[in-house]
């Protein structure tokens, strides 16, 4: 996965702060849609820095692609799965719809806290890493 990125600070001499711009699908066309209120907004994250970019340029950065649909997975789908499983696997032994409603909500309830537990233990590890590929 490749995008473009500011250098905001340097760490040392192979590590800088980078500011990514979030993606969204909306294309950002604010006449049109009445806006998000999600424009300008980035991430920060640490990428290694082995071009020599300085603060303030504009940077190719690549991340782990895998990674990255490893966590789509797991926020997007766990949570439906789960509440699936829990919906219809109630349903081969319960017959009662307010059982398989209750059991599919703390199914859709454990995955997004599966995805918040993830979300921690790979803020602990320093994230999602990206390398600084060239000067824009």
């Amino acid at each position: 996965m490749t995008q473009i990125a500011t250098v905001e600070r340097i760490l040392d001499s192979t590590h800088a702060v980078i500011a990514v711009p979030r993606k969204s699908a909306c294309g950002h066309d604010c006449e049109e849609c009445a806006g998000c209120g999600v424009s300008g907004a980035s991430v920060r994250a640490t990428a290694e820095n082995r071009v020599g970019a300085s603060v303030g340029d504009k940077v190719v950065v690549e991340g782990s692609t895998k990674k990255v649909l490893g966590i789509v997975g797991l926020v997007y789908m766990v949570p439906i799965v789960l509440f699936l499983l829990g919906y219809f696997a109630v349903g081969a032994l319960v017959s009662s719809e307010a059982a398989r409603i209750a059991l599919a909500g703390l199914g859709f309830l454990l995955g997004l806290a599966l995805a918040v537990c993830y979300d921690r233990h790979l803020r602990k590890q320093g994230g999602l890493t990206f390398t600084i590929v060239r000067v824009f």
